[in-house]
This record gives structure tokens, sequence and C-alpha cells, in this order.
């Protein structure tokens, strides 16, 4: 019975890390997209001043 239960304690650790490591990763493609936006909006306008300049 008791092996039982630490094993049930390990299984639940277990799930518990994989949803950390989901947690993770998602935040982790929400940062990712939000750069390349950012990124390509900012590359848009540096390059409407640069034209508007010339």
């Amino acid at each position: 019975m008791l092996s039982q239960l630490a094993r049930l304690r390990k299984n639940i650790a277990g799930v518990t890390a994989l949803e950390y490591g989901l947690i993770a990763a998602l935040i982790a493609v929400v940062i990712t997209a939000g750069v390349k936006l950012v990124g390509t909006n900012a590359a848009a306008k540096f390059n409407a001043i640069a034209t508007s300049l010339q």
C-alpha cells in the first residue's frame, strides 16, 4: 500500500513538471512571436523614415 502511494506521488510530480515545461514552452513561443512582430514593425518604420529623408 505504501509503495503504491509513493508511486502515485512520483507520477503527480512528473505531471506537474510536464505542465511547467509546457507553460514555459508556450511563453517562449509567445515571446518569440512578439519579438519578431516588433522587429518587423520597427524595420518597416526605419525604412519609411529613411525613404522620407532621401
